[in-house]
């Protein structure tokens, strides 16, 4: 759907660019997704974070050789480095048009799981697997382009953004509640949303309060973006990249708030089961997906969320980490 997509937007003289910023976290042992116990947790490899993770660390030494590896295959690197907290990293990669930049997000993933592998370790993109630090998230940085141009951007307009940009964010926080399943879609990923963590839950833009799901980074002719936040790592990059500039090109503008209404804070649902039922109830998502897609979608979401607690708790449980979608997709690979 997302080329299909891609190739409505070609006929209408407009390209989708995409950069994403794909964190995860490098964990002891291989396997340890498939392992993982509740009373034991996860066993980090590194206390280092930003500006701590030493020549010899087994952190660095990951980031270096899988940076490697992408460049190999043709990756344009920006940024490698480890991440805020202990034992996370970032691997950044240069913007493309939004398909082949999917593309490049699965395959970071696994060549990431293979290079860890290759040295006696785990690295997992679970949003939440260690309480009490930040996250992983997947921050899309989002733009659209005319003739080559970057029509995002406006050197006078508010933020530097151009009506188009605003209009782009404006109707993607509308529907924010509405895809917040599509953005974050595992039982874990709601752990993630905690603004205290640097995760944003409130729908709402900003160019310098990480706790708004879309920011306004500074940015010239070339690099004019809207970075969405609110997006977890385990989620499908192809649907989400569908839904984002489905609803940022194609949706109706919402009618302008004014008042209280404006400048009151709305949170993205807090739980897997408030997701559920949002989506659910949404004639929005139905337009978007279709009927019988988004049946489909939301009964795996409801089997995957009856297999733990209702309520999160402190502590990750063992049947959010051992039924997630991509330690189970592991599970299988390794069978063959």
């Amino acid at each position: 759907i997302l080329g299909e997509l891609s190739k409505k937007l070609a006929k209408d003289g407009l390209v989708a660019q995409m950069a994403p910023e794909v964190e995860g976290f490098l964990m002891q042992g291989v396997d340890a997704e498939q392992n993982f116990r509740q009373k034991d947790g996860f066993d980090l490899v590194s206390t280092g974070g930003y500006y701590h993770s030493l020549p010899l660390d087994h952190l660095r030494a990951f980031v270096d050789r899988t940076a490697e590896a992408l460049r190999a295959l043709g990756y344009r690197n920006e940024k490698d480095h480890a991440e805020v907290a202990p034992s996370q990293f970032e691997i950044n990669f240069s913007h493309t048009n939004v398909l082949r930049a999917c593309d490049q997000i699965l395959l970071y993933k696994l060549v990431c799981r293979q290079v860890a592998t290759s040295m006696g370790m785990t690295a997992t993109f679970l949003p939440k697997p260690k309480r009490r630090i930040n996250g992983s998230g997947m921050h899309i940085n989002v733009s659209l382009a005319r003739n080559g141009k970057n029509i995002f951007h406006d050197a006078k307009g508010d933020m530097g953004l151009s009506r188009e940009g605003h209009e782009f964010v404006a109707k993607i926080l509308n529907r924010a509640s509405d895809i917040c399943l599509i953005l974050n879609s595992s039982v874990n990923a709601y752990r993630r949303l905690d603004p205290n963590f640097e995760a944003p839950n409130q729908i709402n833009v900003s160019a310098r309060n990480r706790g708004s799901m879309v920011r306004i980074p500074i940015g010239n002719e070339k690099s004019a973006r809207v970075e969405i936040r609110s997006v977890a790592p385990d989620s499908n990059p192809y649907l989400t990249m569908y839904a984002l500039v489905k609803i940022g090109v194609y949706d109706e503008l919402p009618a302008e708030e004014t008042g209280d209404k404006r400048t009151r804070l709305r949170y993205l649902p807090g739980t897997i089961n408030d997701a559920i039922r949002v989506f659910k109830a949404s004639d929005y998502v139905t337009e978007l997906l279709g009927e019988n897609p988004k049946t489909k979608y939301t009964k795996w979401k409801q089997e995957a969320a009856n297999r733990s607690p209702r309520e999160l708790g402190a502590k990750v449980k063992d049947d959010e980490v051992l039924y997630h979608h991509e330690v189970t997709n592991q599970f299988l690979w390794n069978l063959f």
